[in-house]
């Protein structure tokens, strides 16, 4: 059987999703998670991130680390593929010794300008998949041939329930470092007070600042707390609109959530940009470019039944946006490029 060596950060459940659609192809897998911003991210290391002068060291002796232990790993089990997420903890000198003995692809989970030490081994593997379609021309005026392969939906997580529809507003991401992801919620909570309205995601972590943490506002709107993938599905399910708000470095590519709440089979509001536009042109979801637009949008959409727009959103993503479609196509790329 053939084999494929996963590597990608500890976040959620994304490499099993991986790993599961290979293995739905036939491959045998193994995956190795490393944490972020050092690993591993235990309760010492934590302590020494925030309180150290020397980050940047700390950050370096766990990479180096890191590059021995995988490099080791990979001798054991000799993939004839090493797919990697991310792979921010990995050293150019690691890239090229997997390179000896197996094909290298890389698939972003964000956009370069967060990640810049995985940029740099683009040149270095067989094949590099893009977050942001902005990015493919980034690289390609760099010389760098790259491929734009956008987020996908584990429909074994996500999946329509028969729940009662019982949350008006729900939102569900992280918040902390996300200004325009606050501004737009605080918004919609100024504004629809007689509505219900749930937000999940760490708001204000107590690491940071434990007053800040103590005293937190409307906390039975603002959860400040993370929560599982099966939990997210089920708050999909129950709610009438979800809103959906990317990252700032996110202009021509779509986040996880556009295809998770989709195939939870739920309606949702997303801050629009031309690539997903161009996915649901029939008015599917609902597209909004400031707050105003968004307020409109949710008074509008609170008064009339979206289940139809919902099921075609839904009937897309499980056709074409799931995991399996993506690694069909990361195959079919490094047949082309490799043989």
């Amino acid at each position: 059987m053939r084999k494929v060596l996963i590597i990608g950060p500890s976040f959620f459940y994304f490499n099993r999703s991986i790993a599961d659609a290979f293995e739905a192809l036939g491959w045998e897998t193994q995956i190795v998670s490393f944490d972020e911003p050092v690993h591993p991210f235990h309760l010492k290391n934590k302590i020494l991130h925030k309180f150290s002068p020397h980050k940047e060291k700390l950050k370096e002796k766990s990479r180096r680390l890191f590059n021995v232990s995988i490099q080791n790993r990979f001798d054991l089990f000799n993939p004839e593929l090493v797919f990697i997420y991310n792979g921010d903890i990995l050293e150019p000198d690691t890239i090229r010794y997997f390179k000896t003995r197996a094909k290298v692809a890389i698939w972003m989970l964000d956009g370069l300008s967060r990640h810049p030490r995985s940029e740099a081994l683009a040149p270095l593997v067989d094949a590099y998949f893009c977050f942001e379609q902005d990015d493919v021309e980034t690289l390609h005026r760099k010389g760098i041939f790259a491929h734009f392969l956008p987020q996908a939906c584990d429909i074994s997580i996500y999946h329509p329930l028969d729940v009662e529809k019982d949350i008006d507003i729900l939102f569900v991401g992280a918040l902390y470092g996300y200004p325009k992801r606050i501004e737009y919620l605080k918004a919609v909570v100024d504004h629809f007070q007689d509505k219900k309205i749930e937000i999940y995601g760490v708001y204000k972590p107590i690491y940071k600042n434990p007053l800040k943490w103590l005293f937190r506002e409307k906390r039975a709107i603002y959860k400040n707390k993370n929560i599982s993938p099966e939990e997210v599905n089920r708050l999909y399910s129950r709610a009438k609109i979800c809103l959906n708000i990317h990252h700032e470095q996110s202009t021509n590519g779509a986040n996880p959530k556009v295809f998770e709440i989709a195939g939870a089979g739920a309606f949702q509001l997303v801050d629009g940009n031309p690539y997903i536009e161009s996915l649901f042109p029939n008015k599917e979801i609902g597209f909004f470019y400031s707050s105003d637009e968004l307020i409109q949008l949710i008074e509008r959409n609170l008064l009339q039944d979206t289940d139809q727009q919902a099921h075609q959103a839904y009937t897309q993503v499980i056709k074409k946006h799931t995991f399996r479609e993506r690694m069909e196509r990361v195959l079919k790329v490094l047949h082309e490029n490799c043989g």
